[in-house]
């Protein structure tokens, strides 16, 4: 993206993520807007559901970008996030190679034309290095281990990586790179250095209601009100898994198919499958009393 089209303040910035239905406030907005301006990853951490995975969506649908997405787990390596070779593509061509020639095939012809973009495969990495400008995230960065993030640091650094049978691979143009963090682990320093940072909390109620009521139309703003309270409350207790903002709209959409114009205690014990997703949790509300957490 060329700098000359992007937001030129974080205010600015709000006000094209608000366009998508995201409404950022003013740390993420800057955070943002700075990562952006000064060609820097951003490092998104805080609780499961505050919004940091939606945000690099919202930015790539704020600035008409692509989003490539690299969802980070236990094991995986620079292979799946970065390229392969197309075997059974390279051995085709080295089967017709041999057919076609009229003696034995040279071999350092055979290997170079073997390892060509033609038979490259392009994983999430390497993507956002030849498609740029976009927005890459690499999502949940602390479910990977610490070989995959030292892997990370020269794409971070240099906006290029290394293939060792075809040379240097760099972007004209660097992509927007947002990474997100639950912090099952703290990641390590040497990736923290090369990123700014931001910790996102969950948005207060007034700001909980209007991303409600902008991401579902038809709600109510009496039943917007109650079940964003009643989420704020859950959030104090001592649960395995306090929702998020995403649990909120699942709550709603759930209360809205269910006909119900208020969020009362029984229509609240039948959907507290949408807000609580471990028996544990869902027994400890139970145990607070359904009808004063619904009161306040």
């Amino acid at each position: 993206m060329d700098t000359t089209t992007e937001p030129t303040s974080p205010a600015a910035l709000a006000e094209a993520l608000e366009r998508t239905g995201y409404l950022a406030d003013e740390g993420v907005a800057t955070a943002a807007f700075l990562a952006m301006r000064m060609r820097r990853p951003l490092l998104c951490e805080g609780e499961p559901g505050t919004g940091k995975t939606s945000l690099a969506s919202a930015l790539a649908e704020a600035l008409g970008l692509s989003l490539i997405r690299l969802q980070c787990h236990e094991g995986i390596d620079a292979e799946q996030a970065l390229y392969e070779w197309d075997y059974p593509r390279q051995l085709l061509h080295l089967r017709a190679l041999e057919a076609t020639a009229d003696g034995p095939v040279d071999p350092d012809i055979a290997e170079r034309s073997l390892y060509t973009r033609r038979f490259l495969l392009a994983r999430p990495l390497l993507r956002a290095l030849t498609e740029s400008p976009c927005v890459l995230l690499v999502d949940e960065i602390d479910r990977a281990d610490d070989e995959f993030e030292a892997f990370l640091l020269q794409l971070l650094d240099e906006n290029a990586v290394s293939i060792p049978e075809f040379g240097e691979i760099r972007a004209t143009t660097p992509p927007i790179v947002l990474l997100t963090s639950n912090r099952t682990r703290e990641v390590h320093d040497a990736l923290k250095r090369r990123c700014l940072y931001h910790w996102l909390v969950h948005p207060e109620v007034a700001r909980e209601v209007a991303i409600l009521r902008r991401r579902l139309p038809g709600l109510s703003e009496q039943l917007a009100n109650q079940v964003t309270g009643a989420v704020h409350r859950l959030r104090e207790l001592d649960l395995l898994k306090p929702p998020g903002v995403a649990e909120s709209l699942d709550w709603a959409t759930a209360l809205q198919a269910l006909n119900s114009v208020e969020l009362d205690v029984a229509n609240a014990e039948l959907t507290l499958g949408a807000v609580a997703k471990y028996r544990e949790d869902a027994d400890r509300i139970r145990a607070a009393g359904l009808s004063s957490l619904l009161a306040g």
